[in-house]
């Protein structure tokens, strides 16, 4: 038998931590950057505070199946909300006049500390579990398919996460027989967590596993079937006691990540414009009247948010022509000039786009908008087509440093930035857009084969 526990931990986990971090956020307070503060007010005032914080940002709600960026989010979401706590909490006690900058060098401090233990407990329980076999949970899979099978996979491949696979067993038959004799072998073996099919299963089956989950105290969890819906990331509510499945959760429909997300692009495209813009601007201007006659920007029509329209704009690329608000640019395109060429190749004509951020029409991180024309062709023939106008659009975004940006040459090249342009959607965080603003600097720099 291992002389390591398997099992849950995060009952001890959880008020641990809380109490580790609370110690740093006094601790440094009190003894270094604010020590003429009553220590007694203080402590009282800010553990109240980030505990309350902590539960609404749900910074402690780390599982064994997190992911590390996830991690960061909840950290980035927390530093944001604990400085302005107290900054208002200084703000309110005006007479201590705190200088600011020592409230953000304490704020960070605090933030890189608890950075450290944070993903230090994360990774030494990782290891934990795969060299001594402790902190591990065991497994069974009611139904055998492909989606089971690679779950199966993945607890036998990544020991880390400390899932111990006992068994899979193979519904098929729609035999109740087989279903008891899967409940006896749970009981026998102490089996920690089920994990049920939905297509391998009859309601009848499903809803027996069930009953027996929770009188047996099992922690029981479903895989989708092929059943679309099932699919989808659902959002669980309640209206009074009637339970309510929401078909897609949507992170910027939070007013705090919304405020978040508008800093940002305030703050970004203010700095774009004041030190890249406004020296580049009259440089670009000159090129481009140099070699064709015309206007220095190109304006654009295009669905935004909530499918509104509005005018996108750009450094103009193209001769004049009447065209322009009807095709994309192809591959060596006749109306591109010489100096427009360049500008694509780099993504230089895209930074007007950055007044476009400033005005709140777009974000720097987002689907990319299309013409009018295209987006009301496209509504009716690619599904789910519609479900970008949900956000606003972006300069740049995750389909577009996955090999969907420029000419869409084909259906399935319409279809692929749907398909991303959702998962961004659903899957928002501040540092998913940091990484996307990276890479597509990074693309920039290198040049792109669809970049034309």
């Amino acid at each position: 038998m291992s002389l390591f526990k398997h099992g849950r931990y995060s009952g001890y986990l959880r008020p641990i931590s809380y109490l580790i971090d609370l110690s740093i956020i006094n601790t440094l307070a009190i003894l270094y950057y604010f020590q003429e503060v009553d220590p007694i007010i203080y402590i009282t005032f800010i553990s109240f505070a980030w505990i309350i914080i902590s539960v609404i940002s749900k910074f402690y709600d780390v599982y064994r199946y997190t992911r590390e960026v996830s991690i960061l989010t909840l950290i980035i979401r927390q530093l944001l909300l604990f400085t302005l706590v107290i900054f208002a909490f200084y703000g309110y006690n005006n007479e201590m006049k705190i200088e600011a900058s020592t409230i953000i060098k304490y704020a960070l401090s605090v933030f890189l500390l608890i950075t450290i233990f944070k993903f230090t407990i994360y990774y030494l329980l990782q290891k934990y579990r795969v060299e001594f076999g402790g902190n591990y949970r065991t497994t069974v899979i009611m139904g055998r398919n492909k989606n089971t099978l690679a779950l199966e996979s993945f607890f036998k491949k990544n020991p880390e996460y400390g899932y111990a696979h006992k068994r899979t067993f193979n519904f098929s038959d729609e035999n109740d027989a087989n279903l008891n004799s899967c409940f006896k072998y749970i009981n026998d073996e102490n089996i920690d967590e089920i994990y049920c099919s939905i297509s391998e299963l009859t309601s009848s089956q499903i809803n027996q596993v069930v009953d027996f989950a929770d009188n047996n105290l099992k922690i029981l969890k479903f895989l989708p079937d092929n059943k679309e819906i099932y699919a989808k990331k659902l959002k669980y509510e309640y209206y009074d006691y009637i339970p309510i499945l929401s078909l897609r959760n949507i992170p910027l429909q939070d007013s705090i990540n919304q405020v978040v997300k508008r800093a940002f692009d305030i703050l970004f495209s203010s700095g774009v414009i004041i030190f890249l813009l406004s020296w580049l601007t009259p440089l670009i201007a000159l090129l481009i009247k140099i070699e064709s006659r015309g206007p220095v920007f190109f304006k654009q029509s295009r669905n935004g948010f909530n499918y509104r329209e509005f005018d996108c704009y750009k450094f103009r690329s193209m001769t004049p022509n009447k065209d322009a608000h009807l095709h994309q640019a192809t591959r060596g395109d006749q109306r591109v000039t010489k100096v427009g060429r360049f500008m694509r190749k780099t993504s230089i004509d895209e930074l007007p786009q950055f007044f476009n951020v400033l005005f709140g029409d777009m974000s720097v991180v987002g689907p990319r908008p299309h013409m009018v024309s295209h987006t009301n062709m496209y509504a009716k023939k690619i599904d789910k087509f519609m479900v970008r106008h949900f956000v606003k659009p972006g300069i740049t975004g995750l389909a577009q440093i996955s090999g969907f940006r420029g000419e869409v040459e084909s259906d399935k090249d319409i279809i692929g930035r749907v398909k991303y342009d959702i998962f961004y959607i659903e899957n928002w965080s501040l540092l998913l857009d940091t990484k996307i603003i990276f890479q597509t600097f990074m693309n920039a720099v290198k040049g792109e084969d669809k970049a034309y």
